[in-house]
C-alpha cells in the first residue's frame, strides 16, 4: 500500500505501515517547483564572470568560473560512474544486487543533482564572506596533508554520528527514509537526499577545504581534487558493482578499515542498522556498527565468475545513429522515456557515428538491460549494427554471424527462448531465422521471430466492420499472414505487389472460397477509395497522398513511416503492454511507452510463459494467430488498441 496525503506518505503492506513525513522542515528543495528550469540558477555565476571579464576588464570574479567548472566536472564524475555501473556486458557477474532498477526509483532520483546547485550557492557565500579564498595559489603540497588530517579527524566522525542520528526513530521518518527508498544503490543514489541532509553534507565537505585554507595551506588544486575525490568515493560506494578484488584486502588487511567498498555500503541500504561510515569502516568498528558479513560477502561477489542464465533473450539491434544513444548505460533518464530526437543529442551524433562504425570492425553482441517476471529472468541483447547496415549486401554475412553467435551463446547458457527483433529476422537476411535452425538442428534454445503475435496485434486493431483494406509489403512474411487471415474473414485485401507470381502463390494458400477476396494492385492509386491502409513497406509523402481523407494507417514497417497527412491518423508499430508483475524494468524500448514492448518481443515472452517447445521461424502459421493472441491475453499482456 502506498498513498500520499497532506504531507504524509504511508508505506506498507497493510499489517505494518510506516508514516513518512514529506512536509518536515527543510525536507523539500527550494527550487523543487522549477523542474529542469532549476539549471537557470547557474546563470548568475556565468553572468557575473562575463561582466567582470568584459566590462570590468578584470579577473576578480574568476571564482564564478571555477565553481561552474567544478559543478560540470562533478556531474561528469557521476555520469561516468553511472555508465560504468550500467555496462552489464562488462560487470554483470560483480553486481552486488542482481535486481534491476525500476521506473519508480529512476523517477525518485530524477533530480539527483540538486546538491550541485546547493553547493555552488554555498561556495559562492564562502567566497563572498572570505575574500582570501579568491586569491588561493594553484598548488600547495602542505594542503594535501592538512586536508587529509581534517577529513579523517573531523569529517569522517562527524558524518558517522550525523548518519546514526538520522537513523533514529525520530529523524528517519522525517528525512532519511527518502534516501533509503532506493533499495538498489546507483551512483545517482548518492545525491538523492533531502535539502537538510545536503546542508549537513556541505559542512562535512567544507571543513577540510576551508580549514586548510584558513591555516594558509589552501590551493585551487586542493579544492578541485578533494571535492572530486569526495564525489568519486560516494559514487563508488553506491555503484552496486564490486570493483575491489578480495585478494587486495587479504594482502593489506588494514585497507578494509581505511576505505569502504560497494558491497559494504549496499549492506547498509539493505539492513540499515550497520555500516554508517562515510568512507572509512574504521569508525563503524569503533562504534560497534560494522556488519560482520561485509567481508565474506565482498569475497563472494568479487570472486563470482558465473551469472544466472536468463530464461528469455530479446535480440535487438540499433535502429539508427541517433537512437543508439537511447541506451541505459549512457543517459538513464533519457532511456527511461520513449525515444525522440533531443537537441542535446545533436553534438554527440558524430561521436556516436564513429563508435557505431568502429564496432563494425570488431564487436560482439551486448547485454544492455533486463527485467524479471514470475521468477524468470529476461534480458535484452543488442547486435551492434545500425539499421542502414542491414541493407548493405556485403554486411549480411557478418550480421548473420553475430546473430548466430548470440543464438549459440544463448544455447550454451541454457536460455529457453531467444526472440529476434525487426531486421534480425529479415527474410532476405536469414529467412526469418530458418537459416540458424536448419544449420543447428540440435538447438535447445527455441528461436522465435515473434511475428505471429505481431500479426495478431495488427489484426485485432482493425475494426470488425471494415470490409476492405489496402496492404503494402503484401508478399512479405507479415503481409502474407495478414492477407490470408483477412481473406478468411471475408475482408477484401488490395495487395500491392508488382510480382504476379508471388501474389498467385499467396492466393493459392487461401481456401478456394476466400481467394476472391485477395486482389492484386500495382499502384497506390488503386486504394484512393480505401480508408484502411496497412503499411509494410516504406511509403513516401506522394504515395500517402493517394489515401482519402480520414484514412487510418496501420503499419509494420521499420522504421515507421513519417506521418505527413494531417487529415489522416497513424498507428504505431505493433506492441503490447507487459503484465503488471514485471519488476526491474527501467528502460523504454525505442519509441514505446514505459512498460510497452514491440509485439515480436511480447511474442517471445509468450513462447516462454506457455512453455512451447517448437521454433517459430520462417513463414507465419496463420492457424496459430488466434492461439498466440489468446495465450498473450491469458498471461496478462494487454493490447494498446483492440477493436474486436
Amino acid at each position: 500500500m502506498e498513498k500520499q496525503n497532506e504531507g504524509v506518505q504511508v508505506v506498507g503492506d497493510g499489517s505494518e505501515c510506516l508514516l513518512r513525513k514529506t512536509d518536515a522542515a527543510l525536507f523539500a528543495w527550494p527550487w523543487k517547483n522549477l523542474g529542469n528550469y532549476k539549471y537557470l540558477l547557474y546563470g548568475p555565476f556565468l553572468a557575473k564572470f562575463i561582466h567582470s571579464m568584459y566590462w570590468k576588464e578584470s579577473m576578480e570574479d574568476i571564482w564564478c568560473l571555477y565553481i561552474l567548472i567544478l559543478c560540470a566536472l562533478r556531474g561528469l564524475v557521476h555520469q561516468l560512474w553511472h555508465t560504468y555501473s550500467n555496462m552489464l556486458y562488462l560487470n554483470r557477474t560483480r553486481r552486488v544486487s542482481q535486481q534491476g532498477i525500476g521506473f519508480e526509483q529512476i523517477d525518485n532520483e530524477w533530480h539527483w543533482d540538486n546538491f550541485l546547485i546547493l553547493q555552488a550557492i554555498v561556495g559562492s557565500f564562502a567566497y563572498l564572506n572570505f575574500p582570501s579564498l579568491s586569491n588561493l595559489p594553484l598548488w600547495d603540497v602542505r594542503g594535501l596533508i592538512s586536508c587529509l588530517i581534517l577529513h579523517i579527524g573531523i569529517s569522517e566522525p562527524l558524518f558517522y554520528w550525523m548518519h546514526r542520528l538520522l537513523h533514529t526513530p525520530r529523524l528517519f521518518p522525517l528525512y532519511h527514509w527518502h534516501h533509503h527508498e532506493s533499495k538498489i544503490t546507483h551512483p545517482f543514489t548518492a545525491g538523492h537526499a533531502t535539502f537538510l541532509e545536503h546542508l549537513l553534507l556541505c559542512v562535512v565537505v567544507g571543513i577540510p577545504i576551508l580549514g586548510t585554507a584558513f591555516i594558509g595551506y589552501g590551493s585551487i588544486t586542493l579544492m578541485y581534487s578533494y571535492i572530486l575525490a569526495f564525489d568519486f568515493l560516494r559514487c563508488l560506494g553506491h555503484s552496486n558493482v564490486e570493483i575491489f578484488p578480495h585478494s587486495l584486502y587479504q594482502r593489506v588487511p588494514l585497507l578494509r578499515y581505511v576505505i569502504y567498498c560497494p558491497t559494504y555500503h549496499s549492506l547498509h541500504h539493505q539492513e540499515m542498522n550497520t555500516n554508517f561510515c562515510l568512507f572509512m569502516p574504521l569508525y563503524d568498528m569503533l562504534g560497534n556498527t560494522l556488519n560482520a558479513a561485509s567481508w565474506n560477502l565482498q569475497k563472494e561477489i568479487s570472486s563470482r565468475t558465473n551469472e544466472r542464465a536468463p530464461d528469455f533473450v530479446f535480440l535487438a539491434h540499433i535502429v539508427d545513429i541517433m537512437s543508439s544513444m537511447h541506451t541505459p548505460f549512457l543517459f538513464r533518464s533519457f532511456s527511461s522515456v520513449p525515444f525522440s530526437t533531443r537537441l542535446f543529442l545533436l553534438p554527440l551524433w558524430p561521436f556516436a557515428f564513429v563508435v557505431v562504425l568502429s564496432m563494425w570492425m570488431k564487436s560482439k553482441t551486448l547485454f544492455v538491460s533486463f527485467y524479471s517476471i514470475r521468477g524468470s529472468l529476461n534480458q535484452t541483447w543488442v547486435v551492434p549494427r545500425a539499421g542502414f547496415q542491414y541493407f548493405l549486401p556485403f554486411a549480411a554475412e557478418g550480421i548473420n554471424k553475430l546473430i548466430e553467435e548470440a543464438i549459440l551463446r544463448a544455447d550454451r547458457l541454457g536460455v529457453k527462448v531467444i526472440s529476434l527483433a525487426a531486421l534480425n529476422k529479415n527474410e532476405g537476411l536469414n529467412g526469418g531465422g530458418t537459416l540458424f535452425v536448419n544449420k543447428h538442428p540440435n538447438l535447445r534454445v527455441r528461436v522465435v521471430h515473434g511475428n505471429t503475435l505481431t500479426a495478431a496485434v495488427i489484426l485485432n486493431e482493425i475494426p470488425q466492420d471494415v470490409n476492405e483494406v489496402f496492404l503494402s509489403g503484401a508478399t512479405s512474411k507479415l503481409g502474407r499472414a495478414i492477407a490470408l487471415y483477412l481473406a478468411r474473414q471475408r475482408v477484401r485485401v488490395l495487395m500491392l505487389t508488382q510480382s504476379t507470381e508471388r501474389f498467385m502463390k499467396i492466393q493459392r494458400e487461401a481456401p478456394v472460397e476466400c481467394q476472391k477476396y485477395l486482389v492484386q494492385v500495382t499502384k497506390y492509386q488503386a486504394a484512393k477509395q480505401c480508408k484502411t491502409w496497412i503499411i509494410g513497406k516504406w511509403s513516401t509523402p506522394r504515395e500517402q497522398s493517394w489515401a482519402p481523407s480520414g484514412t487510418h494507417f496501420y503499419q509494420f514497417v521499420v522504421p515507421p513511416i513519417i506521418p505527413f497527412r494531417r487529415d489522416c491518423t497513424y498507428g504505431k508499430l505493433a506492441a503490447m503492454r507487459l503484465p503488471k508483475d514485471v519488476t526491474g524494468l527501467g528502460t523504454c524500448e525505442y519509441t514505446m511507452e514505459r512498460g510497452i514492448v514491440h509485439a515480436c518481443h511480447a511474442g517471445g515472452l509468450v513462447h516462454l510463459l506457455e512453455g512451447w517447445t517448437h521454433h517459430e521461424v520462417g513463414a507465419i502459421d496463420v492457424d496459430q494467430i488466434d492461439i498466440v493472441w489468446e495465450a498473450a491475453l491469458k498471461h496478462g499482456l494487454k493490447p494498446l488498441y483492440n477493436s474486436r
